[in-house]
């Protein structure tokens, strides 16, 4: 189903997708799409969702096992709160992207703002997974309790250079749980104090393998000639980093 959405309220459009759903559709393109928000939210696995243009806020937010494809970038909560399913952004996405997510997987092409990952969390057998080309801002996977973020600083349009961080301050601050991976340069001052800094082990290059290759797939990119020695793991320190601050 092809649904023009120049000028349409996000109301009245995701009325339309819900709709249509009910009548037996599962998939749709959005064309024009100007920022309208929550497109795709609480949708089910069935559904498939292509959108050209520029969603807004919440998108995909508790969504529980659909897949949503962008053809530009992505604005703020980009998978907030969601359970299962995909997001492919072939853009840039704004802040908060992966919000308290606790499942499925978020590829975004180009680069993240700030506090992408805040709350990740694993629930049960769902295990959420973030993958960013480009650079991340500051608090990248604050008070992270689990599941997987990438960042790759691939050079997509980020801002990423030689010699240059492709994160900025205060990484993992809070961390309590999940991993993140980084692609360059990380110096010590960068993180918080609850994260520590290594190198990834042979376990650890296989499941990012397995990851970057479904990445590039979705991108048309050949991930192959990443080298492992390229990349700096972050893990807690504690899984209670402030448990003596509130009980003993």
């Amino acid at each position: 189903m092809r649904i023009d959405a120049n000028g349409v309220h996000y109301r009245d459009l995701n009325d339309r997708i819900h709709a249509a759903i009910e009548g037996g559709e599962r998939q749709f393109t959005l064309e024009n799409v100007r920022g309208q928000r929550y497109i795709g939210a609480g949708l089910n696995s069935s559904v498939q969702i292509t959108i050209n243009g520029v969603p807004g806020y919440d998108l995909a937010a508790f969504m529980n096992g659909a897949v949503v494809t962008v053809h530009g970038n992505g604005q703020d909560g980009v998978g907030n709160t969601m359970n299962a399913g995909k997001i492919v952004i072939h853009g840039d996405a704004g802040d908060i992207v992966g919000h308290s997510m606790r499942g499925g997987k978020i590829f975004v092409r180009g680069y993240v703002g700030y506090r992408a990952g805040i709350h990740m969390k694993a629930f049960e057998d769902h295990f959420p997974i973030v993958v960013v080309g480009g650079t991340a801002k500051d608090y990248l996977g604050e008070y992270m309790a689990g599941g997987v973020l990438i960042v790759l600083n691939l050079d997509v349009g980020g801002g990423a250079s030689a010699g240059k961080s492709p994160v900025g301050e205060y990484v993992g601050t809070g961390m309590h749980g999940g991993v993140i991976y980084v692609r360059g340069q990380l110096e010590p001052h960068q993180l918080g104090a609850e994260v520590g800094a290594g190198e990834p082990d042979d376990a650890d290059w296989t499941s990012l393998s397995e990851v970057l290759a479904e990445y590039s797939d979705e991108f048309s990119l050949d991930t192959g000639a990443l080298d492992r020695r390229d990349f700096v793991k972050l893990t807690p320190r504690s899984s209670r980093p402030y448990g003596n601050l509130y009980a003993y």
